[in-house]
């Protein structure tokens, strides 16, 4: 008989959690508090909706689930070769991510989502929304999980399982029982900002250059870095622009008092925006839409011993998103956690475990760099030495090939380096960038003195 096991959370990454073990013969059972994403309820109408840039890590973990299913479900996603920097006067410059054409695609959250949930159908999974995991009691034999359902469900609040996987989010309920059946070591950490999801239509009118309704290039992440604060916008396949906002808390205070203050801010720092956007319906949203906060979750281990339950997702490392890697990591780590089953023979017990003790290290590196993007992404982007050590970077690369490989590229183009190593390689390579760098300074200052010396010489 194949063993039973409860997925908490029914979002990206339990969703391929569920999809995956159900494919390998487990009695899956799906719960989650909401109700299903797929309905047009009042509750779904609030979801975040905010996109999502999938890369090699997440193609590759959807592959591995189920190629044909990776195919349908990303069939409308859009690749971005790079970033478009818009300046405050309106001016674009491209900067692409790659040096062979290498891109991160824009996908709908939701569309996602729904998507996995259409796949999840087709298997032998049980699907059951409006169920909030109220309590764990953990035991020798099975673990008992005590829902919360509503009250004109018929499905028994108390259900037996041979293991738990929780993919419930940064505020995890899973994660709460679990640290009072283990010592688990756990950070939360809030960045100062919060963000504001806004929108840009799709034009009335096909544009030839961009193949469609999109009022600016499709094939690009567009940021307008303004250093304390920045505006994204990432295409969705209608046409339109799924746009956020990111801001420190108070300025995002002050400016909500008034909509001519939120207008005036927007127009000032986003000057080509009123060709694009509804300024009107921005303003609103502005004012009236969830200022969402940001945060970063650590903990460890993310197993109760003897094979009883274990953590992925955000319910294990939430991130902030300036590396596109939240959902990217989150399904790498279904595509981990299966092989190690696989390993053990199917030994949760020795798989969980390995999991714990090999992946800490990967996942903290990640939400380091995530936290340290926005920095590049807000700033960076319009600094001359950022621009000139990036090229420096792509030109060793093309020299050296494997022996010098980007940052990026190693973190979204290859899902073969690890988080932890492709940190290692990048701080050995940026030393050597900054060298290089105040070398190049320094010889072109000594030049520079002795220009002036012999001009000062010519014209005595």
């Amino acid at each position: 008989m194949s063993e039973s096991v409860a997925v908490i959370g029914a979002g990206l990454v339990g969703c391929l959690a569920a999809l995956a073990l159900s494919k390998e013969g487990y009695q899956v059972t799906l719960y989650d508090f909401r109700h299903d994403p797929r309905l047009d309820t009042t509750q779904n109408k609030n979801l975040k909706s905010i996109n999502l840039a999938i890369s090699a890590r997440g193609i590759d973990a959807l592959k591995s689930v189920d190629f044909g299913a990776c195919e349908r479900i990303l069939q409308d996603m859009i690749p971005m070769k790079g970033r478009m920097i818009h300046d405050l006067r309106g001016e674009q410059e491209s900067q692409l991510y790659g040096l062979h054409g290498e891109a991160i695609n824009s996908i709908n959250r939701s569309v996602l989502n729904n998507k996995l949930l259409d796949e999840l159908e087709k298997t032998t999974a049980e699907l059951k929304f409006g169920h909030k995991l109220a309590r764990i009691e953990w035991t020798d034999d099975k673990q008992i999980c005590h829902f919360a359902a509503e009250e004109d469900s018929k499905v028994p609040n108390i259900e037996k399982f041979d293991f738990i996987i929780g993919c419930d989010g940064a505020y995890s309920a899973t994660r709460s029982q679990m640290q009072r059946k283990v010592e688990m070591d756990y950070s939360q950490e809030y960045m100062d900002l919060r963000y504001i999801e806004l929108y840009i239509p799709a034009t009335k009118v096909s544009k030839q250059e961009y193949g469609g309704n999109f009022a600016i290039a499709p094939d690009h992440l567009h940021i307008w870095p303004r250093h304390r604060f920045m505006l994204i916008a990432l295409a969705n396949s209608d046409g339109s622009f799924t746009s956020t906002f990111f801001g420190p808390k108070d300025q995002i205070s002050d400016l909500i008092t008034s909509e001519s203050r939120v207008k005036n801010f927007l127009v000032e720092n986003f000057p080509d925006i009123v060709n694009i956007m509804d300024l009107d319906d921005a303003v609103k949203r502005f004012i009236t839409y969830p200022k969402e906060s940001l945060v970063c979750v650590n903990c460890k281990p993310y197993d109760v011993p003897g094979g009883k339950a274990i953590l992925l997702g955000d319910a294990a490392h939430a991130m902030v998103p300036f590396y596109g890697q939240g959902m990217n990591c989150g399904f790498e780590d279904v595509r981990i956690l299966m092989e190690l089953l696989k390993k053990h023979s199917g030994d949760c017990s020795s798989a969980f475990v390995e999991y714990s003790q090999t992946r800490h290290k990967d996942l903290v590196s990640i939400t380091e760099l995530a936290k340290r993007n926005y920095k590049e992404m807000s700033h960076d982007v319009t600094s001359k030495r950022f621009l000139f050590r990036r090229k420096l970077d792509a030109l060793f690369s093309v020299m050296m090939r494997e022996k010098w490989i980007p940052l990026y590229t190693m973190v979204s183009f290859r899902s073969d380096i690890s988080y932890s190593k492709a940190l290692e390689r990048a701080e050995k390579q940026t030393r050597i960038l900054k060298f290089l760098e105040s070398l190049a300074i320094g010889i072109l200052s000594v030049s520079s003195f002795k220009l002036f010396k012999f001009l000062a010489r010519e014209r005595s």
